[in-house]
């Protein structure tokens, strides 16, 4: 079933956010709220959409084309350590949704699509204050959702800055908070971890769209083959079903379309990021099923011939890692020195790229996430509130005077989890 184009038209006038309208006035793309694309994903049950990493320009353009042909909601997302103040890609918090806008309007999408600012991460407490002065300007270059993640810090630091840093957020965007750093099979998340994040956010009157948690996989490239645990995540979830809040699964890349589809039918997850094998793709790489980029003997990514950038073009970029040492993941840092390059291949060469990105996101929202169809959901949740602004989902259960500073502290001295390793757990 597709959006009518009264229904569209009048999403338009009420389902655009301020800063949206603020931002581009005469525009026709439908950027809302990520409270309104999780309200699509519940609507159709057992559906989640992608965050699509937009590292560069052509997997922006290749996801909103597989979600316009999939008539799927989508999220478009950056996060702090690749978008950042010391970003390494391209497309940053502040740029993100101009690109979007002008791609929407350029190629004529029509489907409901949210700006997230990933991991805007705090590893120390000292970071609270630069995090006060620049999470408003996010909102105000076109964020409409956002994840506060101070899962580096103590159970108690983590939720006492996330308390200081949600007053920032405008009360219609969209909100993930996270519990246990993204590390693999070491230091899962228990259910106590994300019970204590988010009764004690209930109790102030916080109510998270999206709970991210250590499950089993880890960002970039995953080698262990371990991945996610969707036992677990279902028993969080369920423990965390009062609350009403949605899963948002990390680390996509590296998981097989079957472990995926587990999490969309048996968790409350609605929102999966998908960042390394979108620009693996973009830059025609050999890819498994998982996502994952395949290796030669020594340990190279295999380019397949006429397809991403030229054989030409991949020499250089391949050049200009060997340079600087970098290998497998660190590979990404190519994008930023690169961007232009790229947009500067004839069209053939970066149409092809954007095409691949978009068959790729096209099989994994229609046949993998369960994704098809939820674009009308978001666009009917957005006429039934007659507004931008969905509401919370849930209400407030915890009494505030049991969460209060030191109450906190004390709770979660009483925490038995094991966070695993220390170490450099970045996007």
């Amino acid at each position: 079933m597709a959006i009518s184009q009264a229904d569209y038209n009048k999403a338009l006038v009420v389902g655009r956010p301020p800063n949206i309208v603020k931002l581009f006035p005469n525009s026709k793309a439908l950027i809302v709220s990520g409270k309104v694309i999780d309200r699509g994903m519940l609507a159709k049950g057992k559906a989640m959409t992608m965050a699509a990493n937009g590292r560069n320009n052509f997997i922006i353009r290749g996801a909103l084309k597989a979600a316009q042909r999939a008539n799927a909601a989508l999220i478009i997302e950056i996060a702090r350590s690749e978008g950042g103040a010391n970003a390494y890609c391209p497309t940053n918090y502040w740029n993100m949704a101009r690109q979007v806008d002008a791609a929407c309007n350029e190629m004529g999408i029509t489907i409901p699509v949210a700006i997230h600012a990933d991991h805007y991460g705090l590893k120390k407490e000292s970071d609270i204050d630069f995090a006060k002065v620049e999470i408003p300007t996010l909102f105000e270059a076109g964020i409409t959702s956002i994840a506060i993640d101070a899962s580096h810090m103590p159970d108690d630091k983590n939720l006492l800055t996330n308390l200081a840093l949600a007053q920032l957020v405008p009360a219609w965007a969209g909100l993930e908070t996270e519990v246990g750093e993204i590390k693999g099979s070491q230091g899962l998340s228990s259910s106590a971890e994300a019970l204590f994040l988010i009764r004690g956010l209930n109790a102030h009157g916080i109510f998270a769209d999206w709970i991210a948690l250590n499950n089993g996989t880890t960002h970039g490239i995953e080698a262990s083959g371990q991945g996610i645990q969707v036992g677990l995540t279902a028993e969080i979830h369920e423990a965390l079903a009062p609350y009403k809040v949605s899963g948002a699964q990390h680390g996509t890349s590296g998981n097989s379309s079957e472990r995926l589809r587990e999490i969309a039918q048996q968790t409350r997850t609605t929102k999966a990021n998908v960042a390394t094998a979108l620009q693996m793709i973009s830059w025609g790489l050999e890819v498994n099923d998982y996502g994952n980029a395949i290796l030669d003997g020594d340990g190279n990514f295999k380019k397949v011939p006429e397809a991403g950038v030229t054989e030409a073009m991949w020499q250089q970029m391949v050049a200009y890692a060997d340079e600087r040492g970098w290998k497998g993941g660190n590979y990404k840092s190519l994008n930023l020195p690169f961007e232009t390059r790229l947009m500067g291949q004839p069209q053939p060469i970066r149409e092809r790229m954007i095409k691949r990105v978009e068959d790729f996101v096209y099989e994994l929202l229609v046949n993998v996430f369960n994704a098809e169809g939820t674009a009308v959901h978001a666009v009917e949740a957005i006429l039934a509130a007659g507004s931008h602004d969905m509401g919370p989902k849930g209400s407030r259960i915890e009494d505030p005077a049991d969460w209060t500073g030191d109450k906190i502290v004390a709770r979660a001295a009483s925490l038995d989890t094991d966070k695993g390793p220390a170490g450099d757990f970045d996007d």
